[in-house]
C-alpha cells in the first residue's frame, strides 16, 4: 500500500506542490527532528512543530469547541506570526500547523505562506470556506496543505457543527483540494457519536475515493462552553479505535495518522515529550490546545523562539505530565491538573474566565493510556518512521 501511496502522489500533486511536501515537509521535518534529540540531549526543548491558532473567528458553533471566544473573537497580528516563524526556523522547525476557529476568516492568511515559502504548513479547516480561489492560491504556492475537519456523516455533522450540510461542503472541499493538485487531509475527532461511522474501513475508502492522502483520527476531549462530555469514548471504543488503525494502515494508499501512541503502542502526549506546543489567538504559549493555561505571551517578545524555550511554566508542565505516566493528563487528571495549574500561577487563557471552572467540572474519563496491554504497529513503514522520526506521524496533542 505504500507503493500505492507514493504513485497516488505522483499522479496527482501538482508538480509545486510535490516539491515543497517532500523538501519542505519530508527533509527538512528529519532535519528538524534530529535538531530536536539533539538539543534534548543538552537538556534544551524546542519543538520540532508549532501548532498556531491565528484566530478565535469561526463560521460554525461546534460541540466541544475549545476555542469558542467568550465574547469579542480575537486575531493575532500578521507582524507576530511572522516573528514566531522566523525566529522558530533557527532552531530548524518548518512545519507549522496554522488552526482557529477557522483559519480561512484570518484576512493575512495567504500572505504569511507566501512570505516563508521554506516552511510547510498544514490549515485545520472545517472546509465550508474552502474554495476555487483559495485552492489556486494554495497550489501556486506549493507549501500548505488543507486538513478538513469531518465530525460524522450528514446528520451528525450537522448535529456537532450546529449547520446543517456541514458534512457535504467538507467532501467537495476535499476533491476540490484533490483536483487542484494539493496534499490533501482529513482529520477526525472521534466520539461515541461519530465512532460507527467513522471508525471502519468504507469511510476510509471513501474519503481516498474523494481524494484524501492522509487521514488523521485522533480522541474527543470535552472542552469549551458546551463541552459534551457524553461524546467521550469508553475505554474499550479507545481499544477499538487504536486496533482498527493498526489494522487499516495495511490496507489502503493513504497514510493513517495519529498522535497518540509510538511504534510500540506506547501511550505519549506529544506536548509532554514537548514534540509540540500551541500559540493561541492572544498569543499565550499553552501546552495543548485544549490545556487552556500560560504564562508565556510572545506579543511581549522579541525572540519568541527563544521565550518558548526557556518557558519555566512549559518546563514544569512536561515534568508534570511525564510523571502522570503518558497519556493525556487532561481526560484522565482533571482535577490534578487543575491544582497543578493553580500553583504553578498559571493564567487562564481561553478568552472566557472560565477555565478552571471547566476544567474542576470535567469528570475522569478514558484516554489513550488505558490500553493494557499495548497494541504495536505492525506495519513496517509506520514502525520505522515513528521509530525514527516521528512519534504519530502527527503532533496536535
Amino acid at each position: 500500500m505504500i507503493i500505492k501511496f507514493i504513485l497516488r502522489l505522483l499522479k496527482e500533486l501538482d508538480n509545486r506542490a510535490l516539491k515543497k511536501l517532500i523538501i519542505n515537509a519530508g527533509f527538512k521535518g528529519a532535519i528538524a527532528i534530529s535538531a530536536f534529540k539533539k538539543r534534548l540531549r543538552s537538556g534544551e526543548v524546542f519543538p520540532p512543530t508549532l501548532f498556531i491558532s491565528l484566530t478565535t473567528k469561526c463560521n460554525l458553533n461546534c460541540i466541544g469547541c475549545w476555542a469558542s471566544p467568550g465574547t469579542e473573537a480575537v486575531s493575532l497580528d500578521p507582524m507576530l506570526v511572522d516573528r514566531i516563524i522566523s525566529s522558530a526556523k533557527n532552531k530548524r522547525c518548518s512545519f507549522f500547523g496554522l488552526l482557529g476557529g477557522e483559519p480561512l476568516l484570518w484576512p493575512h492568511l495567504l500572505q504569511v505562506i507566501e512570505k516563508h515559502p521554506d516552511c510547510y504548513f498544514q490549515v485545520f479547516t472545517n472546509g465550508t470556506l474552502f474554495n476555487t480561489q483559495v485552492a489556486d492560491a494554495f497550489r501556486r504556492l506549493g507549501n500548505v496543505s488543507p486538513l478538513f475537519s469531518i465530525e460524522g456523516l450528514n446528520v451528525t455533522a450537522a448535529k456537532r457543527r450546529g449547520k446543517p450540510d456541514v458534512f457535504g461542503q467538507t467532501i467537495e472541499a476535499v476533491k476540490l483540494a484533490n483536483q487542484s493538485g494539493l496534499f490533501t487531509g482529513v482529520a477526525s475527532s472521534i466520539c461515541t457519536q461519530n465512532f460507527d461511522e467513522l471508525v471502519n474501513e468504507e469511510y476510509v475508502n471513501t474519503l481516498v475515493s474523494c481524494g484524501a492522502h492522509y487521514i488523521w483520527f485522533y480522541i474527543y476531549r470535552p472542552a469549551g462552553i458546551n463541552p459534551g462530555y457524553e461524546l467521550a469514548l469508553a475505554k474499550d471504543q479507545i481499544l477499538m479505535l487504536r486496533k482498527f488503525l493498526v489494522e487499516v494502515r495495511s490496507k489502503v494508499p493513504a497514510l493513517i495518522i495519529d498522535a497518540y501512541w509510538d511504534y510500540s503502542g506506547k501511550s505519549i502526549c506529544p506536548a509532554a515529550e514537548g514534540i509540540s506546543h500551541h500559540i493561541n489567538a492572544a498569543g499565550f504559549v499553552e501546552p495543548c490546545p485544549v490545556i487552556q493555561f500560560a504564562k508565556d505571551n510572545l506579543n511581549l517578545s522579541h525572540n519568541p523562539a527563544e521565550t518558548i524555550q526557556n518557558s519555566d511554566f512549559l518546563k514544569r508542565f512536561r515534568a508534570f505530565a511525564l510523571k502522570s505516566g503518558g497519556g493525556c493528563v487532561f481526560l484522565k487528571s482533571p482535577k490534578t491538573l487543575s491544582a497543578f495549574l493553580k500553583e504553578t500561577g498559571a493564567l487562564d487563557t481561553t478568552g472566557r474566565n472560565t477555565g478552571f471552572s471547566e476544567l474542576e467540572r470535567l469528570p475522569i474519563l478514558p484516554d489513550h493510556s488505558s490500553i493494557n496491554p499495548p497494541v504495536p504497529e505492525k506495519h513496517w513503514f509506520y514502525k520505522f518512521v515513528k521509530k525514527n522520526w516521528f512519534f504519530g506521524l502527527g503532533t496536535y496533542g
